[in-house]
């Protein structure tokens, strides 16, 4: 674990280099092989004429962008719900912001015909909203208020209820499912950077009011009694985070679609280096997230030549054993 400010310091600076080599590699890296030397030309000389200039300006390049953007959103939503939940095994697709978005899509192919990525990006915005918006209000009832186990119990609640209500609707038009199916495994490819603008002032916000509530965290994981004791606001903080989580964790199942684990894996990683310092563990994290979802559709590139596999399927393949470890671990301390 890094202990003192400087070592965190350089190993932050360290993480940053990893992720703008791994963002070079993934303009340079694929089925059509590209030199560096030809990447790097294209972010100084750029030539449209030159097919590879195209490769990397047309396709590439939105994609390793959004990988970069994605990850961080991923990253810190699941350093933000594990800890509002108080719960190492969570992540954001607890809210149910998965499955709403995911409903919701079916909804615009099924009854309004929407063809349209772009458009199908919106409708998923709006459900994974709706989704997490609703798990907060239902958590929020009763005597206690919103606490960690009603938001557990909540999310897992409307998950299979909109999971069922897309089930449901698959059966009556079958011809959607393919559609789907795209959304379900996840993809940062076949997305144009238009998508990722216009989300994107909404994404970054979120993600800098992230870094600005480290200190609030800290004093916030060291429990209720304690927070209020020291004059914290928590239920405003709840909320906060609660609105921070479903923005950054429903813009990303927007654009890409259900890529799981990223959100459990990487939270757990930048503690195990800088600790339950949330005013490093958040920064570490979000640059984590972006070299884990870079480095998993680099890989992807290249197992099922022509063809690519799903970054979902790549996260999943890397974050399904170390789901087991946690688990494992966490019942040994038991």
């Amino acid at each position: 674990m890094l202990q003192t400010s400087f070592s965190k310091t350089v190993g932050l600076i360290g993480l940053l280099g990893l992720v703008v080599a791994l963002f070079y590699c993934s303009l340079a890296m694929g089925q059509t092989s590209i030199s560096f030397k030809t990447a790097w030309d294209v972010m100084t000389d750029y030539d449209p004429n030159n097919t590879e200039h195209l490769i990397i300006a047309t396709s590439r390049l939105t994609r390793a962008v959004i990988a970069l953007i994605i990850g961080m959103n991923l990253a810190i939503a699941g350093i933000l719900i594990q800890t509002l939940t108080r719960n190492p095994l969570a992540a954001p697709d607890l809210l149910g912001v998965n499955a709403g978005a995911i409903f919701f899509i079916v909804v615009a192919i099924t009854w309004f015909n929407i063809q349209s990525l772009t458009h199908y990006m919106w409708f998923a915005f709006l459900g994974a909203g709706i989704a997490g918006v609703a798990v907060f209000f239902l958590s929020s009832f009763g005597r206690d208020g919103l606490t960690p186990i009603k938001v557990i119990l909540a999310g897992t609640a409307l998950s299979a209820l909109f999971i069922s209500f897309t089930q449901g609707l698959l059966v009556i038009d079958e011809q959607s499912f393919q559609t789907v199916l795209f959304w379900l495994a996840g993809s940062v490819a076949g997305r144009d950077m238009e998508m990722l603008l216009s989300v994107l002032p909404i994404l970054v916000i979120a993600l800098i009011l992230s870094l600005f509530i480290g200190k609030a965290m800290n004093i916030f994981s060291s429990g209720d009694d304690v927070a209020k004791s020291l004059g914290q606001n928590v239920g405003m903080l709840k909320v906060f985070m609660g609105l921070l989580i479903i923005v950054l964790a429903g813009g990303s199942v927007a654009i890409v679609g259900s890529i799981g684990f990223v959100g459990l894996i990487v939270p757990h990683i930048a503690k195990g280096l800088v600790g339950n310092d949330y005013r490093w563990t958040i920064p570490f994290g979000a640059l984590l997230g972006s070299s884990l979802l870079l480095a998993a559709d680099i890989t992807a590139r290249f197992l099922i030549i022509p063809q690519e596999v799903p970054i979902g399927v790549m996260t999943a393949f890397i974050g399904g054993p170390f789901f087991i470890y946690l688990a494992k671990k966490g019942v040994s301390k038991q």
